[in-house]
């Protein structure tokens, strides 16, 4: 489903990936830890489409990444792709419902056909209550948690995690890491978490090192 050979990233001359390859199959949750500044966010941004690799090969479902145009990679996001960022990117003028919804409502559905599914993934958060609040309103785990459930409400193909307990408590980062490996083994998505942290990693169906010379199982 997900296929990547031979990655390599370079910024201003220096080497930051080199000679990443990974196939992942439909249902898998996989983890990816290493050191800082390994270059882990890098490939979660070229496995988005965020970033353009310097060699190298991306596949998702057999539609390779090097021969779609900005547009193309733009409309595979919207439909294929959630994505937890590190920094949230919940949009203040949203209402909370309103961004977990988004991604539908650029899908096209409206009204109830959008809201719905987002109400019951802010219950899973345990967010149900804070529905129509605003992202000033809501504590950096509570925005975490928004994240969290706007890249899984439209059923994506793929889900990428960059630290997404990071701001969450001990109890509250269960529940999340256990919704997120549910939701895509049920929904037969790849998963790809990155986290410094040992407990989340062990969510995952395997664990893959970063190191400057690809990945290591």
């Amino acid at each position: 489903m997900l296929e990547i050979e031979g990655l390599a990233r370079q910024f201003k001359g220096r080497s930051v990936l080199r000679d990443v390859s990974l196939r992942l199959r439909a249902g898998e949750y996989i983890a990816i830890v290493g050191e800082s500044g390994v270059g882990k966010s890098t490939l979660l941004n070229l496995i988005a489409g965020l970033d353009r690799p310097d060699a190298g090969r991306l596949a998702l479902n057999g539609v390779e990444y090097a021969r779609l145009d900005d547009d193309a990679l733009t409309r595979l996001r919207r439909d294929k792709l959630g994505f937890v960022f590190q920094a949230f990117h919940v949009l203040p003028h949203l209402n909370v419902l309103r961004n977990v919804a988004l991604p539908l409502w650029l899908q096209g559905f409206e009204g109830e056909a959008a809201d719905r599914p987002a109400r019951q993934l802010l219950e899973a958060v345990g967010l149900g209550e804070r529905a129509a609040s605003w992202p000033r309103e809501l504590s950096g785990g509570e925005l975490q948690r928004v994240a969290i459930a706007r890249a899984l409400v439209h059923r994506p193909s793929l889900v990428l995690a960059d630290e997404p307990t990071g701001n969450l408590d001990p109890g509250n980062a269960a529940k999340v890491l256990a919704l997120l490996a549910e939701r895509i083994r049920q929904a037969g998505a790849v998963g790809i978490l990155v986290t410094h942290s040992p407990d989340a990693a062990a969510t995952a169906d395997r664990i893959l090192h970063l190191t400057p010379d690809g990945l290591r199982a």
